[in-house]
């Protein structure tokens, strides 16, 4: 237990000697612990019973463009909430935001699983450039590129089959004419429409998530 978990349940929470809570490793489910010790810069814990098996995500990433701090921890959270493996924030040519700090992100990743139940922590990764990302992808993943110049009626999943796949996000200006070229060459891509209206970024991530995960991931079909 680190020094913040520990000022976290013993000083914020005043849980004491006894108390009971929920604990989870992302690897193991959900399990039953009581607190066996509690002190200001640690604890102890003892797991007394299993309460929910592991429940993973399906094998979907997301990418996206950092922006703007407080919008960079709502893609975060809501990337948790919907259920993804990992997070990759990706550099582009307009990308606005040169500093990703990855500590502080994965630490918001952690507190949106608490938060949302959730038994699996995706990774955040490095920040990297996208050119360097899509040079080395693997080809069994297919790449959906929200286009934010194809505004219209939501498509580009008709025929995809579930499986391992990411959603790419881009900047608040948009992808460039280079990136948007290469990115239609590319014979895992393809192109998604998000509606009728351009969405800000940390909007079209969550609406790419929500249509990714009605029609291939673990929410089933969407009732009509």
């Amino acid at each position: 237990m680190s020094r913040e978990q520990a000022h976290y349940l013993f000083g914020v929470m005043r849980l004491g000697a006894g108390d009971s809570l929920p604990v989870f490793n992302g690897r193991q489910g959900e399990w039953l612990a009581v607190v066996a010790e509690a002190g200001k810069r640690g604890g102890v814990l003892e797991i007394t019973q299993a309460l929910r098996p592991q429940a993973n995500p399906p094998d979907l990433w997301l990418l996206f463009a950092p922006i703007k701090k407080a919008r960079t921890d709502f893609i975060v959270e809501k990337a948790v909430e919907l259920g993804v493996a990992r997070i990759q924030p990706v550099m582009t040519e307009f990308t606005n935001s040169e500093r990703v700090r990855q500590d502080r992100l994965q630490a918001h990743a952690l507190e949106a699983a608490e938060q949302c139940g959730a038994t699996y922590l995706p990774e955040v990764a490095e920040a990297a450039r996208l050119d360097r990302l899509l040079a080395n992808w693997p080809e069994e993943r297919a790449l959906i590129f929200c286009d934010e110049g194809a505004a219209g009626t939501p498509a580009g999943l008709d025929g995809l089959a579930p499986g391992p796949a990411a959603v790419l996000i881009g900047p608040e200006g948009g992808f460039s004419e280079v990136e948007r070229a290469r990115l239609g060459r590319l014979p895992f891509a393809r192109t998604l429409s998000l509606g009728p209206r351009i969405l800000r970024a940390d909007t079209a991530a969550v609406a790419a998530l929500v249509l990714w995960q009605a029609r291939l991931g673990d929410w089933g079909e969407v009732p009509r």
